[in-house]
C-alpha cells in the first residue's frame, strides 16, 4: 500500500467513524474445543474459539450466570468490530441498552474468523469444510464448556451473525430470552445473493497464483475482484452519492477501500467464509422459533433487498417476532447499517424491556 493510499484510508476512516470515546475494559481469551466434529464428517483435534468480553458475569441463587449477552459478527469480520465507536459508544455505557455494569457481553470470533481456528493457520484447503451449523455448535460449546453459560439474556447478530441467530433459534429455542437478528433473511442463499458470492469465490479460484490454495504470494487479481464484489454488495447508494458526488472523489474512495480490503484478506479464509452459507436454510422450520425476536433489515441493503417481500411471508409463521425495515437515507450504510447503533438502538431497548423478567 502506498503512503498516499494509506493516508487516504486513514482520513476516510476518521470521517466515517468520528472521534472515539473511552471504551469499557475488554478482556480476550481462547477456549479449545477438543475433537470437534464437523457436519462434513471431518474433525479437528483442537478447535480454538477466540472471544472478547466486557462487563462481569452475575450469578443467580442457583449459581448460574444470568446476564450474558452474545453478539455475533458477519462474514469476514470478528468480535472486534463491535468495539467501534458507532456501535460501542451508544450501547455499552452507563444507562445504555447493553450497559456493561449490568450485562456480561461476549464477542466471539466465529470459526474461520479473527483469532479462532481458520485455514490460514496452516491447514489451508485441508481445513474442515465448516458450515453455519458447525459455527453455531462451536459457539454453544464455547459458552457451555469455556464460560459455564447455559442460557443467554440476548443473542444479537449482524449479517452472517443474523443468520446464525435463525440457526440458534431453531436448534436451541430456549437458550436465549431474546433475539435480535440484523440484516439477513431466513431463506436459502440463492438468486442474486448466491450469484455475487459464487462470483467472488470463482475469481479467487481462477487466479493462477491461487495454486489450489497453496499460494506462495497472495492471488491479488482474484482478491481484487472478490473485494470489489463484496464492497459493492455492502454499499449504500444514497450515502455514497452524497459523500462522493464527483468522479474524482468516488474513484479516490474506491481505490483506497479496495487496497485496504485486499491487504486484510487471506484468499483461503475468504473462500471458506463465503462458502459456509452453502446449506443455510431455516425456512422449512420457522415454526420452531419461539423466543421473542426483533428482526431488522434496511431498505438500501443490496444483499437483502426488501422488494423480495420475504419478511411479510415469514412473519405469518413467526408468532413471537417483530420486524422493522429501516428506510434508506443519506446517513444509512446499506447492508452495513446493522452496525450503526443510532438506527436501531431504540428497538434493542424495547426488546430488552419486553423480555425482562
Amino acid at each position: 500500500m502506498t503512503m498516499r493510499t494509506l493516508l487516504a484510508t486513514l482520513v476516510l476512516c476518521a470521517v466515517m467513524i468520528g472521534p472515539a470515546k473511552a471504551a469499557p475494559p475488554v478482556s480476550e481469551a481462547d477456549v479449545t474445543l477438543r475433537d470437534f466434529h464437523f457436519h462434513s464428517g471431518e474433525t479437528l483435534p483442537a478447535l480454538r474459539m477466540h472471544y472478547r468480553t466486557l462487563g462481569t458475569p452475575h450469578r443467580d441463587a442457583q449459581g448460574r450466570i444470568d446476564n450474558a449477552v452474545m453478539i455475533l459478527h458477519g462474514t469476514g469480520g470478528s468480535g472486534a468490530q463491535f468495539l467501534a465507536p458507532y456501535f460501542a459508544d451508544m450501547l455499552y455505557g452507563a444507562g445504555q441498552p447493553l450497559d456493561t455494569a449490568k450485562y456480561f457481553i461476549i464477542l466471539p470470533d466465529s470459526i474461520g474468523h479473527g483469532g479462532s481456528s481458520k485455514p490460514s493457520d496452516g491447514l489451508k484447503m485441508a481445513f474442515p469444510k465448516y458450515d453455519y451449523d458447525d459455527m453455531v455448535e462451536a459457539q454453544r460449546l464455547m459458552l457451555k464448556d469455556g464460560l459455564g453459560i447455559t442460557h443467554l439474556r440476548l443473542i444479537f447478530g449482524t449479517s452472517m451473525g443474523c443468520m446464525h441467530i435463525f440457526v440458534w433459534a431453531e436448534a436451541h429455542p430456549d437458550f436465549a430470552d431474546a433475539l435480535m437478528p440484523m440484516a439477513c433473511q431466513p431463506v436459502e442463499i440463492a438468486g442474486r445473493n448466491r450469484m455475487w458470492r459464487i462470483g467472488a469465490m470463482d475469481a479467487i479460484r481462477a487466479d493462477p497464483a491461487w495454486q489450489n490454495g497453496n499460494y506462495k504470494t497472495p492471488p491479488v487479481q482474484g482478491l481484487r475482484t472478490a473485494a470489489s464484489l463484496s464492497l459493492i454488495a455492502g454499499s449504500a447508494p444514497e450515502y455514497l452519492q452524497t459523500n462522493f458526488p464527483t468522479r474524482e472523489k468516488a474513484e479516490t474512495y474506491w481505490r483506497a477501500r479496495i487496497e485496504a480490503d485486499i491487504a486484510s484478506r487471506d484468499a483461503n479464509d475468504f473462500l471458506y467464509q463465503f462458502d459456509a452459507s452453502r446449506n443455510y436454510n431455516p425456512w422449512p422450520d420457522l415454526e420452531k422459533i419461539t423466543a421473542p425476536m426483533t428482526w431488522i433489515n434496511s431498505a438500501d441493503d443490496f444483499i437483502n433487498p426488501p422488494e423480495l417481500g420475504i419478511p411479510d411471508l415469514a412473519l405469518k409463521r413467526l408468532k413471537t417476532v417483530r420486524s422493522r425495515l429501516i428506510p434508506s437515507s443519506p446517513d444509512t450504510r446499506g447492508h452495513g447499517t446493522h452496525t450503526w447503533a443510532k438506527f436501531w438502538k431504540d428497538d434493542l431497548s424495547d426488546l430488552l424491556k419486553r423480555t425482562a423478567k
